[in-house]
């Protein structure tokens, strides 16, 4: 069966979650959410985002992020999730899938009141 494409719409913002490969609680060390914070300053100088929150979990992130064009979201993603990967790897001594599938982002309208911060 083949995936559902997402639904990326212009003046929308997405929240985002990535859960730990085979939900292994990955992301308990003050460096794994260090790593994050650098990695997030680094894909917004490349991809121009708005970051209106972030929730760093043991096992999965949430992000409630606002792309400049809603087809820059896969975009973002895939380099978030490619780089942090890269570095939480070397960084635990392994190898392999870092993320479990793909992430999950649900959109809604930029009208929402939470935004208006």
């Amino acid at each position: 069966m083949s995936r559902q494409p997402r639904l990326l719409q212009p003046g929308f913002s997405y929240h985002v979650t990535s859960r730990c490969n085979n939900r292994e609680f990955r992301l308990t060390r003050l460096e794994c959410r260090e790593v994050f914070l650098y990695a997030i300053e680094k894909a917004q100088a490349k991809y121009q985002f708005k970051l209106y929150g972030l929730c760093i979990m043991s096992n999965h992130v949430h992000y409630l992020l606002e792309p400049q064009q809603p087809f820059d979201l896969p975009k973002i993603m895939h380099w978030l999730n490619w780089y942090t990967a890269m570095c939480f790897n070397r960084m635990l001594n392994r190898t392999g899938h870092f993320w479990e599938k793909r992430y999950h982002s649900t959109g809604f309208a930029n009208t929402d009141k939470l935004l208006r911060i």
